[in-house]
């Protein structure tokens, strides 16, 4: 049975889809069966993995309201070594049109089930707002992964998410928590980053993944190349972080 993960963040700029498309890079490359869901109608997630979001047709919209299956929708990212649900400008469309349907929170994890045992772990990457889109992520999710900066807003952010989260646990999906927070776009030299960082131990202990992401050019470029970091320049210091964080993240996902 795949356990599913969202990378959520109700803060925009975080790192989410960076950290989506290179944890999902980094699991295939250890031999990880991966499938990555794109719910942000920016497709940005989709792009960046080397899938052209004009060309889709079904994509992840249609997955939702029933017209298509996660088997039919899919496409494989032939660089990144995984599957990707992808997303483009039609998924806003679905945030309306799904209000008045049945189950309209659980759509996306009925149609992952039929799927299920084709993969080790699926990845949601969650748009930057508690959306309808985001709630059909959280409830379809055995963990939340949260990418963050360590910075003060970040840290406000943070409380928001959490309190999110435990509302989703006790309403609607019982399995969900957070797995693990994972500092991105790290710079040792700011003070105040570090500072921010010691308070994150401190206050989540082992929540904390050990892995940090440092700030990273060769990182930044990928997408514009259709590539995961983690191909475009395996020997930056940023693709060797999301590959370790990805080894991390097995381990964790072994103990739950």
């Amino acid at each position: 049975m795949a356990k599913i993960f969202c990378i959520a963040n109700q803060k925009g700029g975080v790192g989410k889809t960076t950290t989506c498309v290179n944890l999902a890079a980094g699991l295939a490359q250890i031999g990880q069966r991966v499938l990555l869901v794109d719910l942000d109608p920016q497709g940005n997630a989709t792009m960046g993995s080397g899938v052209d979001k004009r060309s889709l047709d079904p994509s992840v919209y249609d997955v939702l309201l029933g017209n298509a299956t996660v088997a039919e929708t899919r496409r494989r990212s032939e660089l990144g070594g995984y599957d990707v649900l992808g997303a483009n400008r039609e998924l806003a469309g679905a945030e309306v049109e799904l209000v008045g349907l049945d189950g309209r929170e659980r759509r996306l994890k009925d149609a992952l089930a039929v799927v299920d045992a084709e993969y080790d772990l699926m990845l949601v990457d969650c748009p930057p707002s508690l959306s309808m889109l985001t709630l059909n992520g959280l409830c379809s999710a055995h963990g939340v992964l949260v990418p963050m900066q360590c910075e003060y807003y970040a840290l406000e952010g943070l409380t928001d998410l959490v309190n999110t989260i435990k509302q989703v646990h006790g309403n609607l999906n019982r399995d969900l928590k957070v797995i693990g927070l994972l500092r991105v776009m790290f710079d040792p030299r700011i003070t105040l980053q570090q500072q921010v960082a010691d308070q994150l131990k401190a206050h989540f202990g082992d929540k904390v993944f050990n892995t940090v992401i440092p700030r990273n050019v060769r990182l930044a470029e990928a997408p514009s190349y259709g590539q995961p970091g983690v191909v475009f320049d395996p020997n930056a210091k940023g693709a060797q972080a999301y590959v370790e964080c990805a080894r991390e993240m097995v381990a964790r996902v072994a103990q739950l």
